[in-house]
């Protein structure tokens, strides 16, 4: 069955923009959702890394539609003991491993429940669970079809110790922009921040700030974002990922 408004599935990977296993995935989505839309959200989660990557998912999910359904695969332990699992969060589907990737998305959910996807494919490549895993799943669901699925326990997929905000870069864009784990509605207006040596100034936008100088600001996705006006924060900072922010 195809549904006559068929969901949106986004993709959330480190699989790196352009890969073939991007494409791999988008044909079986095609395949078996045709009527979907299939938007590649990131392809370039820094790679194996899946603390970031659950902030990051959590801060992008809500400007997508109720019923959207979120293919998400940063996995490192691909064709280990970490379930495959479904995430139902605030009217939204998210399809991938149960490694801790959707911890963030709910802890934060008014309304979450998850469950293990007991349901296997002919052929399972131990080596490539989005392809013939989660992309199949993913299409299922687009089609408003069941899926064979099982009860999961907490402790499979979910990551406690984790802080609600990660005060560390999660994210370089190729600006040399550094997107950080926290929350900027969590922060006033006049705090500083410490990374790379420096301290630094809340602004509201680029403009606002001499051209070469470094600032914080909110991104469009709520979070604490490093800047330079027109220059790369990565460069002239010396960040990376995992550099860590202090709150001064």
């Amino acid at each position: 069955m195809i549904a006559a408004n068929a969901p949106m599935i986004v993709l959330f990977t480190d699989f790196g923009i352009g890969s073939s296993y991007m494409g791999q995935m988008r044909a079986v989505l095609h395949m078996g959702a045709p009527k979907s839309t299939v938007v590649d959200l990131f392809a370039d989660v820094p790679n194996y890394d899946i603390r970031a990557a659950s902030y990051l998912l959590a801060a992008h999910v809500g400007e997508f539609s109720p019923g959207t359904i979120f293919l998400g695969v940063v996995d490192p332990g691909v064709g280990g003991n970490r379930p495959g699992m479904v995430l139902r969060a605030d009217g939204h589907i998210f399809v991938g491993p149960g490694n801790g990737l959707f911890e963030i998305v709910a802890r934060r959910a008014t309304n979450m429940a998850a469950q293990r996807i007991s349901w296997q494919p002919d052929h399972l490549a131990p080596s490539f669970h989005g392809r013939d895993l989660f992309a199949p799943v993913a299409a299922a669901y687009a089609c408003g079809d069941s899926v064979a699925v099982a009860d999961i326990s907490d402790t499979d997929w979910r990551c406690p110790a984790w802080p609600d905000d990660l005060a560390q870069v999660i994210y370089l864009d190729h600006f040399g922009n550094a997107m950080t784990g926290l929350r900027a509605a969590g922060l006033k207006a006049t705090q500083k921040l410490g990374i790379g040596g420096q301290e630094l100034s809340r602004a509201n936008t680029f403009g606002d700030v001499p051209t070469g100088q470094a600032f914080w600001y909110e991104n469009a996705n709520g979070l604490v974002e490093i800047a330079v006006n027109q220059g790369s924060a990565a460069q002239q900072l010396g960040l990376r990922l995992g550099s860590a922010v202090a709150l001064i």
